[in-house]
C-alpha cells in the first residue's frame, strides 16, 4: 500500500512540474513569435508654455526659486553680452555636474530670454511621476527627452520651431565625480537641422556645493561661477558628426578661462594644449577631491575643501 501511495504522489509532481497551470506556454520561448515591445508615451508637456503656466513659472521662480538659491550659493556672471549680439532661438549647451545646474542658467539669463527658454531633462529621471514632472515642467520649464524608447510628446524641434530656446545638457547625465564626460550630437543635430546658434555654457562649483546624491546643497553659500561663450554655427560643408566636437571644446575654453585667464586661455587654445575637462586619470576619490573645492574669485580669498568627496 505505501509502494502504491509513494508511486501515486511521484506520477503526481511529475504531473504538476510539465502542467502549464493556466500560465505556462506550450511553445518554448525560442520558436514564440516576436511582438515589439509596448512604447509608452512620454508625459506631455505643451502646457507649461502657455500664458497661463508662464505667467505662474514667473511667479514661481522669482518670488521662490531665486531667492532661495541666492540664499544657499553665490555666483559670478560672465558673457552675457554675447546675447546682445543674436536673437533668439539659441540652444545653450553646459556641462552637468549638480541638480544646481539649471536654475543656475536659468537665472543667471536676463529676464527676457529666461522666459522664452525651456531645459531638456531625462524623462526616466523628471518625468517618472505625475507629481515630480508637473513641478519640473512648472518651475524649469522641462520637457522630457526620453533615454528608453518611448514615444515622446513633445521633441526639441516642435520647441525651437515654437520660438524657444533650449537648455540641453550633451553629457545626458550629472557627471559621477564633477569632471565632465562625453558629450553626445544632440544639441549640434538640433543647430544642424533647425539653423540655430549653439551658445556654450561652462560653470563650476556646482559639483562642490551640491554634488550627485546630495538632496539639498552644502551649507556656507558656496560660490558658483558660470561663463557664456560665442555663438557656434555649423560651417558650409560641417557634418553634425564634425560640428559636435566644436562644442565641446568651446565648453573646455570657457573652463579653462574661467579657471585662469582669458589671454592665458586662448594661448592654450591657439598651442591645443586646453586643459582636458574629462580630468587626470587617477583613481576616483582623486577626481572628486579635485573637484570639492570652490572656485575662487576677487572677494574670495581661498577655496573650501567640502564633504563631498566623501560620497
Amino acid at each position: 500500500m505505501s509502494g502504491f501511495l509513494k508511486g501515486t504522489v511521484d506520477d503526481v509532481r511529475t504531473v504538476s512540474r510539465g502542467w502549464r497551470w493556466g500560465r505556462r506556454s506550450m511553445v518554448p520561448r525560442s520558436a514564440e513569435e516576436y511582438v515589439l515591445p509596448a512604447r509608452s508615451t512620454v508625459f506631455p508637456s505643451d502646457w507649461s508654455r502657455k500664458r497661463p503656466a508662464i505667467a505662474a513659472r514667473e511667479v514661481a521662480q522669482k518670488g521662490g526659486l531665486e531667492p532661495l538659491f541666492r540664499s544657499q550659493v553665490r555666483t559670478r556672471v560672465e558673457g552675457l553680452d554675447v546675447l546682445d549680439r543674436i536673437d533668439g532661438p539659441v540652444i545653450f549647451a553646459a556641462n552637468h555636474a549638480s541638480h544646481l545646474d539649471t536654475p543656475l542658467i536659468l537665472l543667471s539669463l536676463p529676464d527676457e530670454w529666461r522666459r522664452r527658454t525651456a531645459v531638456a531633462a531625462a524623462a526616466d529621471y523628471f518625468f517618472d511621476t505625475w507629481w515630480r514632472a508637473v513641478g519640473s515642467s512648472l518651475l524649469f520649464n522641462t520637457f522630457p527627452i526620453d533615454r528608453r524608447g518611448g514615444a515622446m510628446a513633445t521633441t526639441p524641434g516642435e520647441v525651437l520651431a515654437d520660438g524657444w530656446s533650449l537648455v540641453i545638457f550633451p553629457e545626458g547625465t550629472r557627471s559621477q565625480d564633477g569632471w565632465m564626460g562625453k558629450f553626445r550630437m544632440g544639441a549640434a543635430f538640433l543647430a544642424h537641422e533647425y539653423d540655430v546658434p549653439v551658445i556654450p555654457v561652462a560653470h563650476r562649483g556646482t559639483f562642490a556645493a551640491m554634488p550627485r546624491g546630495a538632496g539639498w546643497p552644502n551649507p556656507g553659500r558656496r560660490q558658483l561661477t558660470i561663463r557664456f561663450g560665442e555663438p557656434l554655427r555649423p560651417a558650409e560643408g560641417e557634418s553634425v558628426r564634425d560640428f559636435a566636437p566644436r562644442i565641446k571644446d568651446a565648453v573646455a575654453r570657457l573652463l579653462d578661462e574661467d579657471a585662469t585667464t582669458w589671454w592665458e586661455s586662448r594661448q592654450r587654445a591657439s598651442a591645443g594644449t586646453t586643459p582636458d575637462p574629462s580630468g587626470p586619470q587617477v583613481a576616483a576619490w582623486r577626481r572628486v577631491w579635485a573637484q570639492t573645492e570652490s572656485p575662487q574669485v576677487a572677494e574670495e580669498p581661498s577655496g573650501r575643501r567640502l564633504a563631498a568627496w566623501r560620497r
